[in-house]
């Protein structure tokens, strides 16, 4: 969430950026400054109204003491009615709160000025490449093929038990999962993220605090009963660990990591691309989420991609890394970059994690701060990325890797694995 004074002291600076994510906030900008007007205003009259009773209840006091009590009782009737006006006056700084806040949540986050500008995926800037391109022989299948006739993944029985798009993994295929997410743990746990294994149900505050709630597009699982909803990333509850928490200066930066089951509900998701692996409602995932000073947190984010692009090294996937122009970022980043592999029986980049620099809009929203140096607290910036998510890494595992029928699992994999391939 965009800061109050943000706004009113960089009001063009801010409608000007957020063009950038083709969005109009002229409207609601002028509002929110309109409020906070009023809020000040109504602010320093209740401040002034409550000195004077202050004043009045000490003069009381004095009269009191000295038997001046008709005096007294004079300055009790003025009393009572600061009081009463003092009462109404927080009622309506309450509801110029309440109306400003409304209006503030709506606003997503400044890109930052190294954000493109474009609208939709085909405006993003392909920022590296590499890896080969394997070239499969004409027998060639892809991953869903695959997964039937090797029996590892059963699309099917998923639809049987649940609905489209919550696979049931067997034999290897459940191992290859198993080990992907021992694997990407591990490497994280290596790169300095402690794990924690968080709950996949949360709160509404949680879903606030990181940006998916209110549910814009109607993402989210709610389990209405209990009103907490499905997480759609382990960013959710890793990052709301720290919710209404300050930190010590030396504390920063934070890194952990954990895996959990992913939830989305993917309205609107049609057609070729939802096929097979390529978009679900439950997978699995590994997050990586970082607490950082202002002043590191850039150094930061390009530290976190590089960690995911040595993950998709040691698998030995062809990769691209994307910057995400304005009108493909998500609500609450300043800065994304995208990892896509090359799917090769599919012939296309299937996209595989998202590294994004938050700034201060979870923390404002959390009210995450530390304590600077000068012992003021400050809000730090937050950022997350995927390392990795599962669905799409097997699907081009599986079809970057076949030969006559059968999948060659990478080097990297193997003791993890216990086997060499899926046959």
């Amino acid at each position: 969430m965009l800061q109050v004074n943000t706004i009113r002291e960089n009001k063009d600076y801010v409608i000007s950026r957020l063009v950038v994510k083709n969005f109009n906030a002229a409207e609601i900008v002028g509002e929110i400054l309109t409020i906070d007007e009023n809020r000040r205003a109504t602010q320093k009259e209740l401040d002034s109204l409550l000195n004077e009773a202050n004043q009045v209840a000490k003069q009381v006091g004095e009269l009191m003491r000295s038997g001046k009590k008709e005096e007294a009782n004079d300055l009790k009737n003025k009393s009572a009615a600061l009081k009463e006006t003092t009462r109404q006056l927080g009622d309506q700084l309450g509801q110029l709160e309440k109306q400003q806040h409304g209006l503030l949540v709506l606003l997503p986050n400044l890109p930052s000025e190294k954000v493109p500008h474009g609208k939709t995926p085909e405006d993003n800037e392909v920022m590296h490449q590499e890896g080969n391109i394997p070239v499969l022989a004409g027998e060639a299948k892809p991953h869903w093929e695959l997964a039937s006739a090797l029996d590892t993944i059963d699309f099917e029985l998923g639809v049987k038990l649940t609905g489209a798009g919550f696979p049931v993994y067997k034999g290897k295929g459940a191992k290859l999962q198993r080990a992907l997410i021992n694997y990407f743990l591990d490497k994280a746990t290596a790169a300095g993220y402690r794990e924690i294994q968080p709950p996949i149900l949360v709160n509404e505050d949680s879903g606030f605090g990181t940006g998916q709630l209110p549910d814009k597009e109607g993402q989210m699982y709610h389990v209405g009963i209990d009103n907490l909803y499905m997480i759609p990333t382990a960013e959710v509850p890793l990052t709301n660990m720290y919710r209404d928490v300050i930190l010590k200066a030396d504390e920063l930066p934070l890194k952990i990591c954990g895996y959990t089951p992913c939830f989305r509900r993917e309205a609107g998701s049609y057609g070729k691309d939802v096929r097979g692996l390529n978009r679900l409602h439950q997978f699995d995932k590994v997050e990586i989420v970082q607490v950082q000073h202002p002043d590191q947190s850039y150094d930061t984010l390009d530290e976190m991609v590089e960690h995911v692009a040595s993950l998709l090294r040691s698998l030995q996937l062809p990769f691209r890394i994307l910057k995400l122009c304005g009108g493909d970022m998500s609500f609450a980043s300043a800065l994304t970059f995208d990892f896509e592999v090359y799917s090769a029986a599919q012939k296309k980049w299937l996209e595989v994690s998202s590294v994004s620099n938050f700034e201060t809009f979870q923390s404002n929203r959390m009210k995450l701060r530390f304590r600077n140096a000068e012992g003021k607290t400050q809000l730090p910036h937050t950022l997350n990325g995927s390392a990795l998510a599962l669905p799409r890494i097997v699907a081009a595992l599986m079809e970057n890797n076949q030969s006559h029928g059968e999948i060659i699992i990478p080097d990297a994999l193997r003791s993890y694995t216990g086997f060499d391939k899926i046959s």
